[in-house]
């Protein structure tokens, strides 16, 4: 679970997504590739207000880092957030 607050997320989209946001909800995420973990934990639903191409955004902390993923192209879930932030190097 994370140990931050949820003010430290909404300061971390607004300052990477420039948009207001509001938690929804938590999601646990397990991806594996070829049978090994490749990333494990919580990942937050955010709903956005006045962001103009995305209405919600995936949020996550690992070592005290915020990596905050929008939903938008294949990015339609909790899991594809992690894994488009795997392919980017950010996860």
């Amino acid at each position: 679970m994370n140990e931050i607050p949820l003010e430290t997320f909404y300061k971390a989209i607004r300052a990477t997504h420039g948009a207001e946001a509001s938690f929804l909800h938590r999601e646990r995420v397990h991806e594996r590739f070829e049978n090994q973990t490749v990333w494990e934990g919580e990942v937050l639903v955010f709903e956005l207000q006045g962001h103009p191409t995305a209405s919600r955004c995936y949020a996550w902390e690992v070592d005290g880092k915020v990596t905050a993923v929008l939903h938008q192209g294949p990015v339609d879930s909790p899991l594809a957030a992690v894994r488009a932030a795997i392919l980017a190097g950010g996860a």
